[in-house]
């Protein structure tokens, strides 16, 4: 499958972004455990929404956040020593929250599975 420009110049990014974020910016409230999970550029390579995903509680994802967008000028003049590009594109930092969602849905399906299980079991039906 061909990719465009867009999505290579965002797969770059999204690797240089993670890099600075944890070994540049230099702001406690951005805890270790935190890394870009993917980066959407605009087909013209103008602007970045970059997905950030922080481990900890809402108020610590809510600080990084505070605290990634208050560094994003620093963090977009790394950026353009790293990538060359025509035009340096506005970054956008979103909170992804994919990774806990996923965990839920995961912990629902085993309960779930469970107790159909504990069901089958009750009434002594055998699983083959």
């Amino acid at each position: 499958m061909r990719r465009n420009r867009a999505q290579i110049v965002g797969d770059e990014m999204q690797k240089v972004l993670s890099n600075i974020i944890n070994n540049e910016v230099k702001d406690p409230r951005i805890p270790l455990l935190t890394s870009i999970v993917e980066v959407r550029m605009s087909s013209d390579l103008t602007h970045a929404t970059c997905y950030v995903s922080v481990f900890g509680d809402e108020h610590t994802k809510n600080e990084a956040l505070r605290a990634i967008i208050h560094a994003t000028s620093f963090i977009r003049r790394e950026m353009c020593k790293y990538i060359n590009l025509r035009v340096a594109p506005e970054l956008h930092f979103v909170l992804d929250n994919t990774l806990e969602e996923a965990a839920k849905l995961n912990a629902l399906i085993d309960k779930t599975v469970s107790e159909d299980a504990k069901k089958r079991e009750a009434r002594g039906e055998n699983d083959e």
